[in-house]
Formats: structure tokens, sequence, C-alpha cells
């Protein structure tokens, strides 16, 4: 059941194809007011790249900017661009109710390759931004008024390294172990404003980064043959932040679709 007259912040919305964009035209269509982030110069350096049209085809797409949807790019590395986030929603929409951390910095270092450069920006963008994005959306988030729209929510993203090794991806492998691990912390620390904190792990889901030997392989571990999309990743966000799921709270979510990793 979607709760309506909310406001999100959603980071990570930069590709038609992404996760972040998904949940950002999701939550559109139950209602919710939307502000996006985005950072394009991380996409401009990963295989995929970053899309032709940029930004400004991912806002049109989800209808353009206005009453009910902005939109801001901003560094997370930036130790202050968390708090600078928050604050912009706020200005433009008031209080954010709902946070969904979808971010993260794509890394695939193992641990002949990892370098401390490399681990400290991992940790910067993935951890350390999450924690100082929930500080600051805890900071201007009122009890009451919450209460009125149905309480606060919080997701966070973690992949399936509490579930299998990602030896290849070690850097990213551990700093999304630490969002999985931080969520119940966080949680409690939360509970008493009314506010719930869970984690999904939306299993192997196509954005458009795979290449297609990694795509067969990964498709024939997934009982129906094909990947997750981020429409189904978007949907658990939804049940999540959504009035039905007040009670849940804590919760690392396994999307997986029954990905067998033993089959090759």
């Amino acid at each position: 059941m979607p709760l309506q007259g909310r406001t999100a912040l959603v980071t990570g919305v930069s590709r038609e194809q992404g996760i972040g964009f998904a949940i950002a035209r999701r939550l559109l269509a139950d209602g919710t007011r939307v502000f996006a982030h985005g950072w394009t110069p991380h996409d401009d350096e990963m295989p995929w790249g970053a899309d032709r049209g940029g930004t400004a085809a991912v806002t049109a797409a989800l209808g353009g900017e206005g009453d009910r949807l902005a939109y801001a790019h901003a560094d997370l590395a930036e130790p202050d661009a968390p708090a600078a986030l928050l604050a912009a929603a706020g200005e433009r929409y008031g209080m954010v109710d709902t946070l969904v951390v979808n971010h993260a910095r794509s890394s695939t270092y193992d641990l002949d390759g990892l370098t401390a450069a490399e681990l400290d920006l991992c940790w910067a963008v993935n951890v350390r931004a999450t924690l100082l994005l929930v500080q600051a959306y805890a900071a201007q988030y009122d009890a009451a008024a919450g209460k009125e729209r149905g309480g606060g929510r919080v997701v966070l993203f973690t992949s399936g390294q509490h579930l299998a090794p990602m030896s290849q991806e070690i850097p990213y492998a551990a700093t999304k172990g630490a969002l999985q691990q931080l969520t119940l912390t966080l949680s409690d620390a939360l509970v008493d404003r009314g506010i719930t904190v869970n984690c999904v792990n939306p299993g192997p889901t196509d954005t458009g980064w795979a290449t297609e030997e990694l795509a067969a392989q990964v498709g024939r571990a997934l009982p129906r043959g094909t990947w997750n999309t981020p429409d189904e990743a978007a949907a658990v966000v939804a049940l999540l932040v959504g009035g039905d799921a007040a009670t849940i709270t804590g919760n690392t979510v396994d999307a997986e679709s029954g990905f067998r990793r033993w089959v090759h």
C-alpha cells in the first residue's frame, strides 16, 4: 500500500537502465515526490559508461523536473555532500520522510590489485556517505509530522557478499558488507523516532553492465533463466517504504529469485 503525500531522496539515479532510475520512476508512480541524485563522472569511468543523453535525458524520462521531481549532482566522496543533499531536498520539497540509499562506487579489485586509495574511496562513497546521509536525514526528520505520513523509511542497498565470496571485488564487497551489517544497528538507533531501516540485496540485476558470457552463466544459475530487472528491485523498495511494511525493520531482504550460485 503506497503512502501518499511523501517526499523521497533517492541516490544513484544516473542511468535509465539503472536500479536508481527504476526506484525513482516507481515512487513517482506511487504518488511520492522524488529528489533524485546522481554523479555521472563515476559512470564515465566504468565499462558501461554514462548515458548518451546524460542526466537531462534521465530526468526527461522521469517526466521532467517540477512539482514532483528534482535532480541534483553531487560527488558523495566529498564529506559535506550528504548534508548538502538533504538540505537541498528540504528546501525544494520540505521534510524528507523516505531515504533510499542506492548509489555505490563499483570496484573490481582483487586482493593482489587493491590499493589504499581505492579502499579509502570506496569507504568514503559507499559507507561514510551512507552514514552521513542517514545522519542528516534523521536530523531533519520530525517524528510528529512523519507519523501523520505513515512513519519514516530508510532503505539501504547491499550485494550478495554475505551469501557467497566476491574475491574479484574486494573493496566493493567490504563496503557493501558494512552496510548490510550496519542495518540492524541503524534500525535500533532510529526506531524510537518512528523510522524503519532495511537493506535490499537485489540479486543479479540486468542494468547493462554484464558481458554476454557472464549474463549467460548467471542466467543458468537463476531458476527462471533470466536476470532480475531494475523494476523488480524497485518493487521491493516500494514494499519496504509502503504502509504494509510499518513493522519491518532491521532486516536484509535477499531478493535473488532463488539464485543458485553453485550452478555454472
